[in-house]
């Protein structure tokens, strides 16, 4: 059932969703530059049915646009990626990034005020020292929450490519961004260098047949990590083998089935999110047509394949004339790792039963928007014969996209990002995917 609607102006299409370790709060980012907090509101002995329910919690302009002088290009200030590191005390932080610059936040509540100040007035002048004549204890008095946030570092300079992606390590300690050609490793204490981890672009550009497209850090093992190419191969590298991770300890890649071969297949193969599960044993991609689940020990090929929406494999030409073969999805595991869900076109969205290998379809739209409204499943029919609720191929809305999604790490909560708005969904009864 839908617990939160959200729309926002035309200008804040929604660009990366993010909750944090515990789920309490989600982070949004947008075209226009700004972060949007939402925290999850306590449970009440009124209201015992309003837990879940997320609020607006914080917003703040994470980003400006800026002007690259030396190669004469504009950089707009759109957020491509939020992700939030694990709490060490009461603060909560993130980082957040647009093409060139990321930048690390910190979140802080204040709901006291010191007063009472001795050499101070109520709006924090200076009083004339002739007229103090008795000291007191300065008291802290009780206010109204503030949530304030604060820009802590800017890691700027570090890339010459667009960043696509920004991963965590679980060290807590650093991080690393790729761009379309090299991924660099940061300490989060250390803005003035990072160190290049992965490169490759050739001596000479002509000779280049495939960028990075996302990465991430294995969520246990602080030495692993993988990245995906617009070629479909994922690269799992360890960083205690070589400073430069150009050499990969594995390769997944699925051969391809030359019967299927076309003019659009290095296209649709290019895989556009990349996602380890919690355990750490699978990994999730995202390519155009389908979700695959990998396992790190078979690199042959994909341990399970879904078919995200196949009946759209005939109306590649279209899509490539309009560009939307090459709009980038994502995916998301759920928190026990037996569901995976992803983004389509009309405003569906995609969930995959591992287990009992069910799939179901479901529509984020206005109409669905009443609080509490129970999404029912949607069909896609490809000709002949059509049930009364089927939506037929031809009347999809392609301008309607599902690219960015986000699930709870622990309870059946999601947020859909349906370009300028945000839908947040929970499961009230089962434990299973409806």
């Amino acid at each position: 059932s839908l617990l939160l609607a959200v729309s926002l102006p035309t200008a804040d299409i929604i660009s990366t969703v993010e909750f944090n370790h515990t789920g309490e709060l989600l982070a949004t980012g947008d075209k226009g530059g700004r972060v949007v907090i939402f925290q999850r509101e306590p449970e009440s002995k009124n209201a015992p049915h309003s837990q879940g329910e997320y609020d607006v919690y914080s917003t703040f302009q994470s980003h400006e646009p800026e002007f690259d002088y030396l190669k004469s290009l504009e950089i707009e200030e759109k957020i491509n990626k939020i992700k939030w590191l694990p709490q060490q005390n009461a603060a909560h932080s993130l980082l957040s990034t647009n093409d060139k610059t990321i930048k690390l936040w910190k979140i802080t509540e204040r709901d006291k005020r010191p007063e009472g100040y001795n050499l101070k007035d109520e709006e924090g002048k200076l009083k004339d020292l002739s007229t103090v004549t008795s000291l007191q204890v300065p008291v802290l008095k009780p206010m109204d929450l503030m949530v304030e946030v604060s820009p802590r570092r800017v890691f700027a300079n570090g890339h010459t490519y667009h960043i696509n992606s920004i991963s965590v390590n679980s060290d807590c300690e650093t991080y690393m961004s790729a761009d379309d050609l090299r991924i660099n490793l940061w300490h989060l204490a250390v803005t003035d260098r990072s160190f290049n981890i992965v490169d490759i672009k050739p001596a000479n550009m002509e000779d280049l047949t495939e960028v990075i497209t996302a990465s991430e850090f294995h969520p246990h093992h602080c030495n692993l990590f993988v990245y995906s190419s617009s070629k479909g191969s994922l690269r799992l590298c360890d960083m205690r083998a070589a400073a430069l991770c150009d050499k990969h300890s594995k390769l997944f890649e699925e051969p391809e089935d030359p019967s299927n071969r076309s003019f659009f297949s290095e296209i649709i193969s290019s895989v556009s999110d990349v996602k380890f599960s919690h355990s750490g044993r699978y990994m999730l991609t995202r390519d155009y047509l389908t979700v695959k689940v990998w396992d790190l020990n078979m690199e042959a090929r994909p341990l399970e394949t879904y078919q995200v929406h196949d009946y759209l494999r005939s109306k590649l030409c279209s899509l490539y004339e309009n560009d939307c073969i090459f709009d980038k999805f994502e995916c998301a595991w759920n928190g026990s790792d037996s569901v995976i869900m992803t983004g389509a076109y009309n405003n569906f969205f995609r969930m995959f039963d591992r287990n009992t290998k069910r799939d179901v379809t479901l529509e984020a739209s206005r109409e669905s928007s009443k609080p509490r409204a129970v999404l029912k499943p949607r069909r896609v029919c490809v000709g002949g014969k059509r049930r009364r609720d089927d939506i037929s191929v031809d009347s999809l809305d392609f301008t309607k996209k599902i690219l960015h999604t986000a699930w709870h790490p622990t309870e059946n909560i999601i947020a859909i990002a349906a370009t300028n708005n945000l839908y947040i969904f929970q499961d009230k009864v089962n434990s299973d995917m409806h």
